[in-house]
C-alpha cells in the first residue's frame, strides 16, 4: 500500500489527489493528518492519475501539503454475525450501544450487487404487520418492495414503528428479523426509535443502523448499503425471512445531491443528479428471493414527498423501481385518523400472492375488493353531497357515505400501538359491509356471504 503526499485539491468533504497509481471506484482510503491523527474515506472517481477522495470525517484541519493518503485496496465491509441481532449500529455498521464489538464470522463487501433476475424466486405468502389497512387492502408480500410515502409533519415515525414492533410470520416456526436503518435523522428521532423497539422487546429480532443528520453526508449514502449487507446475511446465510425499513430515503437522495454538486456534476431533475435512478434501483432490488434459498429480504423504504408532490423526482423514481406504494394522508390525520393511510390511493401490486386460503384467509381477496369499492362510492357520495346538498343523494347513496364514515373510524383508525390479526381484519370488514344492502355486495361470491355475513348486526335494507 502506497503513501501519497500528493493532495491537489480540498473541496469541502472531497480530496483531490494526484499521480496516483491503480486506484479503483470504491477502495477505502485513511488520510494521516499532520498531527498523527486519522481520517477516513473512500474512491468516488478515478480519472487517469487523479483520484476523488470523499472523506468520512470531513476535510476540517487538512494540510494538504503535511497530509499523506493511504490507499488500502479493499472496499469497505461490514463484519457479520448471527450476534448482531438485538445490536444497535451507526451507519457504517459500527456498534454505539455499548456492547462488545461483533466477532465477525464473515466480512462481507458492502457494495452487494442487485439480485440477478435469472435467480429470482417469485415474492409469495404474507407478512402480518397488524395494520389492517396494510393487511386487509395493500398486504405485504415476502420479498416485496413495498415504499411509503409520506408528508411533511404527518407522524411516520409512529407508523414505522408500528410496522417494525408488530410484524410477523404466521408461522412462527419460520425465522424472521427486522433490519432497520434510520437515515438522516434527529438525535430526539434516533432515541424514540431505539426505546420504542427496546420498550416491546422486539430489539430482540431487530438489528438498528442509526445514522444522524449531524453525521457526513458519505455516512448517510452507506447507511442504506451496510443495512441491506446485514439483511443479505441473515437471510441467505442464516435463512431468515428479513424486513428491511429505510428512513428516511429523501434524505439519502438529498445527500446524492449534495456529493453530486460538489463533484460539480451536470444536474438532473431539481438538481438531483441524473444517476440516481439506478442509484436507488442498486438499493431497492437488493431485495426479493433466491431460488433455492429459504431466507428471503422484503424492503420498506420510507420516504417523505417534498411539498406533498408525488411527480417529485424521489416518490417518483421510487415508484417506477418498487412494486406498490402506502401513500399517507394529511386530511385523514386532520380527521384523527391514525394510521393516516389513504388507500384510495394506495396500492400493492403483489397482494395476490399473498392472500387467499392456507396464507391468509379464502374470503380475503373479495374482501378487500368490496370494501375499497364501497368506500370509494361513499366518498363519491360525499362529495355530491357537499356540492349539491344531502337532499340530491339517493337513499342508497347515504348508505355509502355513512359506510365511509364508518370505514375511516373503524377499520383505518386503530392507533398506533393495536395490533390486528389478519381474521380480526377480515371479522371487521364483514361487520362494515353488514351496514350495506345485501344486493349491493357485487365482488364478494355468495358462499362466502353466506358464511362470513353476520345477520345479527343488522343488514340495511331499502
Amino acid at each position: 500500500m502506497k503513501e501519497y503526499k500528493t493532495i491537489k485539491e480540498i473541496i469541502g468533504p472531497l480530496l483531490l489527489v494526484e499521480n496516483v497509481e491503480n486506484a479503483h471506484y470504491d477502495e477505502l482510503v485513511s488520510v494521516l493528518l499532520q498531527d498523527g491523527s486519522t481520517r477516513r474515506g473512500k474512491v468516488i472517481m478515478v480519472e487517469n492519475d487523479k483520484a476523488v477522495i470523499q472523506l468520512f470525517e470531513g476535510s476540517i484541519g487538512i494540510n494538504a501539503s503535511k497530509s499523506k493518503v493511504k490507499f488500502l485496496a479493499r472496499p469497505l465491509t461490514l463484519n457479520v454475525s448471527p450476534d448482531m441481532l438485538g445490536r444497535i449500529f451507526n451507519g457504517l455498521g459500527h456498534a454505539i450501544d455499548g456492547g462488545e464489538d461483533i466477532i465477525a464470522k464473515s466480512k462481507l463487501d458492502i457494495n452487494s450487487s442487485p439480485i440477478n433476475p435469472y435467480a429470482r424466486d417469485y415474492p409469495r405468502e404474507f407478512i402480518e404487520t397488524g395494520i389492517s389497512a396494510i393487511d386487509g387492502l395493500n398486504t405485504l408480500v415476502r420479498g416485496q418492495k413495498l415504499p411509503i410515502f409520506s408528508m411533511s409533519g404527518l407522524p411516520s415515525q409512529e407508523l414505522t414503528m408500528q410496522i417494525a414492533r408488530q410484524s410477523r410470520l404466521k408461522n412462527k416456526n419460520e425465522k424472521f428479523a427486522v433490519v432497520f436503518s434510520a437515515i438522516g435523522i434527529t438525535f430526539e428521532e434516533a432515541d424514540y426509535y431505539i426505546k420504542s423497539l427496546e420498550a416491546s422487546g422486539a430489539i430482540e429480532k431487530s438489528v438498528m443502523f442509526i445514522n444522524l443528520a449531524s453525521d457526513p453526508a458519505i455516512e448517510r449514502l452507506m447507511a442504506p448499503k451496510v443495512a441491506l449487507t446485514c439483511a443479505e446475511y441473515l437471510a441467505f446465510n442464516l435463512n431468515m425471512n428479513v424486513l428491511v425499513i429505510l428512513t428516511d430515503m429523501t434524505n439519502y437522495c438529498e445527500a446524492l445531491r449534495e456529493l453530486a454538486s460538489a463533484k460539480k456534476e451536470v444536474p438532473g431533475r431539481r438538481g438531483y443528479p441524473g444517476y440516481m435512478y439506478t442509484d436507488l434501483a442498486s438499493i431497492y432490488e437488493r431485495a426479493g428471493r433466491i431460488k433455492g434459498k429459504e431466507g428471503s429480504i422484503t424492503q420498506i423504504p420510507v420516504l417523505t414527498m417534498p411539498e406533498d408532490d408525488k411527480t417529485h423526482p424521489i416518490p417518483d423514481l421510487t415508484g417506477y423501481i418498487t412494486e406498490g406504494q402506502i401513500v399517507l394522508s394529511r386530511e385523514l390525520y386532520k380527521k384523527g385518523v391514525t394510521p393516516m393511510i389513504d388507500v384510495l390511493s394506495s396500492l400493492s401490486r403483489l397482494k395476490d400472492k399473498g392472500m387467499g386460503e392456507n396464507k391468509t384467509r379464502e374470503d380475503h381477496s373479495d374482501v378487500a375488493n368490496e370494501l375499497v369499492s364501497a368506500y370509494s362510492r361513499g366518498k363519491e357520495a360525499q362529495e355530491l353531497s357537499q356540492i349539491l346538498g344531502e337532499g340530491a343523494l339517493s337513499s342508497e347513496d347515504k348508505i355509502f357515505a355513512k359506510f365511509s364514515v364508518l370505514f375511516e373510524e373503524k377499520f383505518l383508525s386503530q392507533g398506533f400501538y393495536s395490533s390486528r390479526s389478519i381474521e380480526e381484519t377480515l371479522d371487521l370488514a364483514w361487520e362494515l359491509l353488514s351496514t350495506l344492502p345485501r344486493r349491493a355486495l357485487k365482488r364478494v361470491k355468495k358462499k362466502f356471504i353466506d358464511k362470513y355475513l353476520d345477520k345479527n348486526l343488522g343488514e340495511v335494507g331499502l
